[in-house]
């Protein structure tokens, strides 16, 4: 199993009352598309092969665009983060094992699943004298040996800033080296407490000089939980400034009634000023919307900032 999201996770408490009614604005009621025969050919294999990935355990409403497309995201490292962020729907807890098989396995339904572009994210390891950095590079290098054409993503905390562990995920040379900022710098400490803002900038810096010039830097920021628009523009500014390529932007949800209050919705309209500011400010690819999350069209990223080519499938 290479992901679970599992129920009874500690939460972090609720700090300052919701502003806004919790009805959704028609903007985020998506209706489901027809199911293609991509997205029902991978969701048999994943049932063949008793698998779970993000996309289905956090249920999210790209999952049938991106199945199609033959990108999927693992989660690894196990089931409890060594972290507690405010707005995340993962369990907090003391891991229970560590588990150095699992590479092998998401390389497998990797394999299996005949994906084009795969992104592996995971829990905090802070109980791991790498923080769990060996488990992202040697997940990019079985993917590798079992599928060379299929694009990676790494999707990584900060390891407590630790150079060495950061060096050997780069020294793996996924297409896409990604780091989530989250949020802006006055609410960081509030959102991300066990992470520090300066500290998310310094790893991509970092990244993005380790990393060969055919590979790229992403980052994410999540909006509606008190942010204001000049505070986010500084953030994608101080991203820009640490040379990062790829940023997604997109709506906070409220997991429960438990996790940081939701403070108000974005229109698209706002998402898509946020979109032309990073054209301006030199990224490669903004992908900004409500239902935006920071694997969705992970592959086509990657094309648009010229680090990967979408296979070529040669039908008989």
């Amino acid at each position: 199993m290479t992901s679970i999201i599992p129920d009874g996770a500690t939460r972090m408490p609720v700090v300052g009352a919701p502003q806004i009614a919790q009805r959704k604005p028609a903007w985020l009621k998506q209706r489901l598309p027809l199911a293609g025969p991509n997205f029902r050919e991978l969701k048999q294999t994943m049932r063949g092969l008793s698998l779970n990935t993000v996309c289905e355990e956090a249920r999210c409403p790209n999952i049938h665009e991106c199945w199609e497309d033959r990108e999927a995201s693992f989660l690894i490292g196990g089931q409890d983060c060594t972290r507690r962020c405010g707005f995340c729907d993962i369990a907090t807890g003391k891991p229970k094992g560590y588990d150095t098989d699992e590479p092998r396995r998401v390389a497998e339904a990797v394999e299996a699943m005949g994906l084009n572009f795969a992104v592996v994210t995971g829990v905090a390891r802070d109980d791991l004298a790498d923080g769990g950095a060996w488990l992202y590079a040697e997940t990019c290098r079985q993917i590798r040996q079992r599928l060379p054409r299929c694009g990676v993503e790494l999707l990584i905390p900060d390891f407590r800033g630790k150079p060495d562990a950061l060096r050997a995920v780069t020294d793996a040379r996924p297409e896409v080296l990604s780091h989530n900022l989250e949020t802006v710098r006055r609410l960081f400490r509030h959102v991300r407490p066990a992470f520090a803002y300066e500290g998310s900038l310094r790893v991509l810096e970092r990244a993005r000089a380790w990393m060969p010039a055919e590979c790229a830097t992403k980052s994410n920021l999540i909006l509606g939980m008190g942010e204001t628009e000049d505070e986010i523009v500084e953030a994608m500014r101080d991203l820009r400034s640490v040379d990062v390529q790829i940023l997604t932007i997109g709506q906070y949800l409220q997991p429960t009634h438990k996790h940081l209050a939701l403070q108000r919705y974005v229109t698209p309209a706002e998402f898509d000023r946020y979109a032309a500011i990073g054209a301006q400010l030199g990224f490669d690819h903004v992908e900004s919307g409500p239902l935006t999350r920071s694997s969705y069209r992970a592959g086509r990223q990657a094309q648009d900032a010229g680090v990967w080519d979408r296979p070529v499938h040669v039908t008989a």
